[in-house]
């Protein structure tokens, strides 16, 4: 298959290409940059703030090219997201890609001083869907539940950071 095939077709484009799905989400939190930024990359840790998900890191030290699964389930339905950290720049910015056969694309969670020790930080995914029948079922439990599903996360995430539980 061609390596510019367009996005929402499993395994022909490139993951880190941006995908017609795309989420946001962004919140204050009460913290200084630094610790909100270490808290994130608490990989191993972010199955506390992400509903029904398990997240843990596969390889490397959590830093540039390691690899981190995350599994969502809910009931039967079992999601399972391959991501690849790109880029690491403490404590500002994290790039990573998801690589696995149904989620795939760039994603960044960026995070901004604000005055009194508060951080403002923004998460944002491009997911390529997959064509067909799989892309149909899966894009309205995407869309627009996962930028629901990213707000609440980010709440619980605060939350955790505010109260001395992260990192």
């Amino acid at each position: 298959m061609p390596e510019d095939a367009p996005p929402g077709t499993l395994g022909e484009a490139d993951p880190a290409r941006p995908g017609a799905g795309e989420v946001t989400a962004s919140l204050v939190v009460e913290a200084p940059v630094e610790r909100v930024f270490a808290a994130f990359i608490e990989w191993d840790r972010q199955g506390e703030w992400i509903p029904m998900t398990r997240v843990r890191l596969v390889e490397g030290d959590g830093g540039a090219g390691s690899l981190v699964e995350a599994v969502t389930a809910l009931g039967p339905a079992v999601l399972r997201d391959q991501i690849r950290v790109v880029r690491v720049d403490p404590p500002y910015e994290v790039l990573v890609v998801h690589t696995g056969p149904v989620l795939r694309g760039p994603g960044v969670l960026r995070c901004t001083p604000l005055r009194g020790d508060r951080t403002h930080i923004v998460w944002h995914e491009w997911f390529q869907l997959p064509a067909g029948l799989a892309g149909q079922v899966l894009r309205p439990m995407l869309w627009p539940g996962s930028k629901a599903g990213f707000t609440l996360a980010l709440r619980r995430f605060a939350r955790l950071v505010e109260t001395g539980v992260l990192p």
